[in-house]
């Protein structure tokens, strides 16, 4: 341990080596995305390296490890929590437009607006949105169907509604 808190770049790697498996699987229950999983026990050996001298050398490596993986875990699901219920929000507040855009054939002026917007977006956010507003896709089935995650599809979509969000503030 002394050796890793002094910068021992060896010292790290044989710690990655012996614990990166283990936490993966520890992670992947609480997340249950492997390519999550796979970045949070990364961020965290990461971030560990970095304060590798505030690390007391009183106590278990593993046990730190695995606090702060969970940690990381936890701090990853809130976000995604507030990030889900933010883009919840924003959506409730655009679905009169989108509810003009698919069904009430909204005005020449707004329905030109809203296709600019779309396509200002870029092509990928541009698919997800599509595939989600026009195409009625559940966020997992985007994911599934573009060979992302369902975490990239919610950034395309809060991305997307955003830009929209801005673009169609006079008629909101």
């Amino acid at each position: 341990m002394t050796a890793f808190s002094e910068g021992d770049q060896r010292a790290f790697s044989t710690l990655f080596d012996a614990h990166y498996k283990a936490t993966c699987r520890y992670v992947i229950r609480i997340i249950r995305d492997k390519d999550t999983t796979e970045e949070i026990v990364q961020s965290t050996f990461v971030n560990l390296w970095e304060k590798r001298k505030l690390i007391r050398e009183d106590i278990s490596f593993k046990s730190y490890l695995f606090r702060a993986v969970y940690n990381t875990a936890l701090n990853y699901i809130k976000h995604r929590k507030v990030v889900s219920n933010y883009v919840a929000k924003k959506q409730d507040k655009i679905e009169v437009v989108q509810h003009d855009y698919v069904s009430h054939q909204p005005d020449f002026e707004l329905k030109q607006k809203i296709a600019d917007s779309i396509n200002a977006l870029s092509p990928q956010c541009q698919r997800v949105f599509r595939l989600s507003r026009e195409n009625g896709k559940k966020y997992h089935e985007i994911a599934d169907e573009l060979g992302i995650s369902k975490k990239t599809v919610e950034v395309h979509m809060g991305k997307a509604l955003k830009m929209l969000r801005i673009s169609l503030k006079e008629y909101i």
